[in-house]
């Protein structure tokens, strides 16, 4: 009789097989690891329960008591659950049941003109120079493109072709790479930016475009910790208040804040929405269309045009001919 394989071996070959396929799973490597772990030390025998796993969502770094915290950690095992069962047919799989449904993402905050006005002049003043010039400029970067921070932060000089104005974005994100075409200011301010941290920094073609400005930091890639140090410190200072459902104004609301505003820019210009959709879809790169949608009934800036849209597909139809009756 062959031992057991463990559960640690299993979620490796899992994570193998979803990477062939063209997934990253970064977020779902780290918990199932985690799982992986917590499970063969209480359970080296198996088969997997959903107490097990239900004890094991409790269990999140942050001590979380929201039982929508451990409904996400639960959901994040389902597919490895189910892939599990081809080779133990009792593995349980977890269902909404145990901790409620996930249920819809929060509403975001949406900056406001004058607090990104605030937000890049106060990283604009940070010293030295190299690094107030990075901060505002990242900062910039993300409020005029939606890219995510983790796309920004990951670029590299050879990415940034600063002639054609064009911004590559590697495999990020569902796998998927893009082009980020960029406007002309946008591109102004990068040139700047890279002229500053040349003379700081020797340059190569796959050194970081964004990066760290002091100690062994100096001239590595910026890290995401760092920028969102440095926004916490900025909205303290700044005393935003928070419009979101997050416990403060957050870097990826940047993205947000680009989505809504392109949104509210082309119902002003009288452009189909529709039509536009996708385009913005595959610029910020959403993985589906229903994706950027979902702006439009979450966002209170753009409920009202939900509201517009669908008061236009409900309305009766004109009367013939346009007479009375």
């Amino acid at each position: 009789m062959s031992a057991r394989v463990s559960f640690g071996r299993r979620a490796q070959q899992f994570l193998r097989e979803r990477r062939r396929l063209g997934f990253q799973s970064r977020s779902m490597g780290y918990a199932l690891r985690s799982f992986a772990r917590y499970a063969d030390r209480r359970a080296p025998a198996g088969p997997l329960t959903v107490e097990l796993m239900a004890e094991w969502a409790r269990r999140d770094h942050g001590h979380s008591t929201d039982p929508r915290t451990w409904a996400r950690r639960l959901k994040i095992l389902r597919p490895f659950t189910r892939w599990l069962q081809q080779f133990e047919p009792r593995t349980a799989v977890a269902d909404d049941t145990v901790f409620g449904p996930v249920g819809e993402r929060d509403t975001p905050h949406i900056y406001s003109e004058q607090e990104i006005g605030q937000l890049l002049r106060a990283a604009g003043q940070l010293r030295p120079a190299l690094r107030g010039a990075t901060y505002s400029t990242l900062f910039g970067l993300l409020l005029c493109t939606g890219m995510r921070i983790s796309e920004a932060i990951r670029l590299r000089n050879a990415d940034v072709d600063l002639k054609a104005g064009v911004l590559t974005v590697r495999r990020t994100k569902f796998a998927k790479s893009r082009y980020v075409p960029l406007h002309g200011s946008a591109l102004e301010q990068l040139r700047q930016y890279r002229r500053l941290r040349d003379r700081s920094v020797t340059p190569t073609e796959d050194g970081a475009f964004f990066v760290g400005h002091r100690g062994c930091r100096r001239g590595q890639p910026l890290t995401r910790r760092s920028v969102d140090r440095a926004l916490a410190r900025f909205r303290t200072e700044l005393h935003w208040p928070n419009r979101g459902a997050h416990h403060a104004p957050r870097v990826h609301d940047m993205r947000h804040t680009f989505i809504v505003r392109r949104i509210l820019t082309w119902q002003a210009q009288g452009l189909d929405i529709d039509r536009a959709m996708l385009a913005l879809s595959t610029y910020v790169g959403h993985g589906m269309v229903t994706n950027t949608y979902w702006y439009l009934t979450a966002v209170p800036e753009l409920m009202a045009l939900a509201a517009r849209k669908f008061e236009s597909k409900m309305a009766p139809p004109a009367p013939a001919g346009g007479g009375h009756a």
